[in-house]
């Protein structure tokens, strides 16, 4: 599967560490959150990726390049104004040649396995959802039975890993619209399958939670002799 990572978003919630770069290269652990991402799919074998930008995005450019360097392919999809995850998804599939593909915020921090994500699709989305953060108490979504739901208790987050058909899109047009409407609509027809993370997942939507990531990836220096 082709794999798109989002990284449109402006980070109002990560200012002033966002008025002078890029939400994506904020760093963790010394390593940019994006860069986490990067080589995490390319250890699973996912080796084409399309990564959309809009604020600051020339220097997600400038820094990423073609991606060689992470043994990865990177085209990317330049938005003028941010389109939302839906509109930026649909304006990035004429560079996705895979049905189903694959879409990944960029903001997160998880180790999520992602070669066990479903290569095929019996619906329209595979999502997969973790327990809710603190931040998100009410969650987004239900499972039941590998079934995902828009109403219902109890409740889990949407983790900002998912697979996509195509057809999802097939009545979009272009222009600026989010994904959840889409995502709801398949679901009331049972088209949506997913499945529970326990392992860890990390929303770095605040400097305070990128703050305390950080703390968590860097190496514990050794006691001096």
């Amino acid at each position: 599967m082709k794999v798109m990572i989002l990284a449109a978003g402006r980070g109002e919630r990560m200012r002033p560490l966002t008025d002078a770069v890029p939400k994506p290269l904020l760093e963790a652990g010394g390593k940019p959150l994006i860069v986490h991402l990067i080589e995490q799919l390319a250890r699973a074998g996912f080796r084409e990726l399309v990564i959309n930008h809009s604020h600051l995005g020339e220097k997600i450019v400038q820094y990423l390049g073609d991606g060689s360097r992470y043994q990865v392919r990177i085209g990317y999809s330049h938005e003028p104004e941010g389109l939302e995850t839906g509109g930026g998804i649909f304006k990035a599939l004429s560079l996705i040649d895979t049905d189903p593909f694959m879409v990944v915020n960029g903001d997160i921090w998880t180790n999520y396995p992602f070669g066990r994500l479903p290569s095929q699709l019996s619906g329209l989305a595979h999502l997969v959802l973790v327990d809710n953060p603190p931040q998100h108490p009410q969650g987004d979504f239900v499972l039941r039975d590998q079934q995902v739901f828009a109403e219902g208790e109890p409740r889990l987050t949407f983790s900002g890993i998912g697979v996509y058909a195509r057809a999802l899109f097939a009545k979009c047009q272009a222009g600026k619209f989010p994904l959840a409407p889409l995502l709801r609509a398949a679901m009331a027809q049972n088209l949506v399958s997913g499945e529970h993370y326990t392992g860890r997942w990390q929303d770095v939507g605040t400097p305070q939670r990128l703050q305390t990531l950080d703390r968590e990836l860097r190496p514990i220096p050794n006691d001096a002799e």
